[in-house]
């Protein structure tokens, strides 16, 4: 319940930060770096009984990140804002049913998904830097990245009961884990919907 509660708060800090960045355009380099030092003193300095102060660079990490995220959300308002609305929806219906799905699996059942997932980035990655299929498969490695990381939601959640089953009770670290997860199937929701968003204005102004 702790892990769910954390993971709450990291994205409502999250929002947050997002927030302030179509206010006061913050989200950039600074923050970036920010966030990525906050990640580091939450895992490797501060010590696990230190839970007042994990907690809190829990949320000025996710402060940090949703500024740096706000560009991306910045421009998909501009374009249309029920975009937004309807990837995150989309994001928490995807999460919430596969978070069930490894919660109601057996025991480490799809703990061993993990090799398959390696490869299936290491494959979306040559995709990317291949320049002789760059332009052919931008759709292909779109959703093939949303599958990926949907898996990864599967597996980390498993991961994480079978961590709690061995006596590993770190919330903040496994909230921070499925919050990565819940933001990367985020983004990519994003993305896509974005660039079809986007294909069909250019379509419409070659019409006109």
């Amino acid at each position: 319940m702790r892990v769910y509660f954390s993971l709450f708060c990291i994205l409502a800090a999250s929002a947050f930060g997002a927030y302030l960045h179509m206010r006061l355009n913050i989200g950039g380099t600074i923050t970036k770096l920010g966030w990525v030092l906050s990640l580091l003193e939450h895992v490797v300095s501060c010590p696990p009984y230190k839970h007042k102060i994990r907690f809190s660079l829990l949320l000025l990490f996710g402060v940090l990140h949703g500024a740096s995220v706000g560009p991306c959300i910045k421009s998909t308002i501009d374009i249309d804002s029920s975009i937004l609305i309807t990837a995150f929806l989309g994001t928490a219906v995807i999460f919430f049913c596969f978070s069930a799905v490894a919660m109601l699996a057996r025991r480490r059942e799809y703990i061993y998904l993990g090799g398959l997932l390696s490869s299936g980035f290491s494959l979306l990655t040559w995709l990317k830097n291949s320049d002789q299929f760059a332009s052919a498969t931008v759709e292909i490695q779109m959703y093939l990245g949303l599958l990926l990381f949907v898996g990864c939601i599967v597996v980390n959640t498993q991961e994480i009961i079978e961590k709690a089953h061995c006596g590993d009770m770190d919330y903040a670290v496994h909230s921070l884990i499925l919050y990565i997860g819940f933001v990367r199937v985020f983004l990519q929701i994003l993305s896509i919907m974005w660039n079809t968003s986007a294909d069909r204005i250019r379509r419409n102004n070659e019409e006109t």
